[in-house]
């Protein structure tokens, strides 16, 4: 049995008007690149870019393949992006088969976003660069914040 290939999904968010919004890019990691490097090179991101930040915050497999999702911020070329629908959700059909058939990624968007929103609280490294970008934080702190593989209902 050979063992799956592996896509880096960035998922880019920019804020506009106060809320969020987002974009994806995807590639495939070849020749034993790291996935960080590879979404690091999605986003466009370097350590010279104020309030940089990527995590991965989901995978799945889709065709056959694992994918990655990482959270890029901030998008440096926000244009062509959507707004993140932060009520987007998805499960798995059943508690020992959480991994849905199907994942739209308005949902993976959503899960990524809910997830900064817990590490603005819970990690100093995260914490830290919200204080760079509070135009893009601010909107992401609104969130119910969840940790990755969790669902949480978000309030109306």
């Amino acid at each position: 049995m050979s063992s799956p290939g592996v896509v880096v999904e960035a998922v880019l968010l920019s804020a506009q008007d106060g809320g969020l919004r987002f974009r994806q890019r995807r590639a495939a990691v070849t020749g034993g690149a790291h996935p960080d490097d590879v979404a690091r090179q999605l986003a466009g991101l370097s350590p010279c870019t104020d309030g940089g930040l990527l995590h991965s915050t989901s995978w799945r497999v889709e065709d056959g393949v694992v994918v990655l999702t990482y959270a890029a911020l901030p998008d440096l070329d926000p244009r062509h992006t959507r707004p993140v629908r932060v009520d987007a959700m998805t499960s798995g059909p059943h508690p020992l088969a959480p991994s849905p058939a199907t994942v739209d990624l308005d949902a993976v968007a959503a899960h990524a976003c809910r997830h900064l929103a817990m590490l603005a609280d819970t990690d100093a490294t995260v914490a830290a660069t919200t204080r760079l970008l509070p135009q893009l934080w601010e909107p992401l702190r609104k969130l119910v914040p969840v940790p990755a593989g969790a669902l949480a209902a978000v309030p109306v």
